[in-house]
């Protein structure tokens, strides 16, 4: 809908896409410093942003750590096979589970893939065949090992 209207798929211009840009590789710089990066005032990169925020666009602002130097030594994609018509209420106990990192609905050989991280491999073992196995809807598990992990942003 262009500039004044609301955003949605594919409605992102170039200033939208280089201020996002901009808050990827570093979201704790200042609304100045993006603004002078995207070559635009300070009050049009306020507006922008408060519109990619208001128009759910921009979710949330956060840190990013080093699972292994915050003690999370332990990582693995682990995917689930599940009950047809269960993914509402799995979906709910997967979010409260503080080890699950990540959640992707998917398709495929299996229907969910998380990304999980653990203090050692016992904690690992725990999650996996404690809690998510004994999940009511939990049909099947398979666990892949992470080795090293490489952030690309």
């Amino acid at each position: 809908m262009g500039r004044c209207g609301r955003v949605g798929t594919g409605d992102l211009d170039e200033v939208d896409r280089n201020i996002l840009a901009e808050l990827t590789r570093d979201g704790r710089q200042s609304v100045t410093a993006v603004a002078e990066r995207v070559h635009i005032s300070r009050a049009h990169a306020y507006s922008r942003i408060a519109r990619l925020t208001e128009d759910g666009v921009l979710t949330k602002f956060t840190a990013i750590i080093d699972p292994a130097k915050a003690g999370l030594r332990s990582s693995a994609y682990v995917t689930l096979k599940v009950r047809q018509h269960s993914w509402r209420e799995l979906r709910d106990q997967l979010r409260k589970i503080p080890e699950i990192h990540h959640i992707a609905l998917v398709g495929g050989d299996f229907d969910v893939i998380l990304l999980v991280r653990a203090e050692d491999n016992v904690g690992l073992r725990r999650l996996i065949f404690d809690q998510l196995q004994s999940m009511p809807g939990v049909l099947d598990t398979q666990t892949f090992l992470v080795f090293e992990d490489l952030d690309t942003r």
